[in-house]
């Protein structure tokens, strides 16, 4: 269920491509832990206000739901290939919480990460 969404190449206002990579491999390695504005920013060289504006137009979506985004498809595939506790996987996935995470599954999935992990388990016995 990969929500995260791709570049759009040569979008007026909004990151160069080599930028974009950038940016994308950092957060792709770095999603999990507490990231401010500032420092993705820094990566292409860009203010925080000028880069959460060429990031938006770039990728469709603000930098936080973009993170946010990473953050849940990681955990939902977590949820459906490992044995962790739920606990566990929303530390992992860079969450302050158990509650915190499900209450973004909740509004952002429509889903609970029970139902998930039930969900992977119910279709692997068929």
């Amino acid at each position: 269920m990969n929500m995260v969404k791709q570049p759009l190449a040569n979008v007026r206002g909004g990151l160069s491509v080599s930028s974009a990579r950038k940016v994308r491999d950092f957060l792709d390695e770095n999603f999990s832990r507490k990231l401010a504005i500032a420092e993705v920013a820094a990566v292409c060289g860009l203010s925080s206000y000028h880069f959460v504006r060429a990031f938006s137009r770039t990728f469709g979506t603000p930098p936080h739901q973009y993170i946010l985004d990473l953050r849940l498809d990681f955990a939902e595939k977590l949820l459906a290939e490992s044995s962790l506790t739920i606990a566990d996987i929303a530390h992992l996935s860079g969450f302050s919480s158990q509650s915190h995470f499900t209450t973004m599954m909740k509004k952002y999935r429509h889903v609970t990460p029970l139902r998930v992990r039930l969900n992977k388990l119910i279709s692997k016995t068929r």
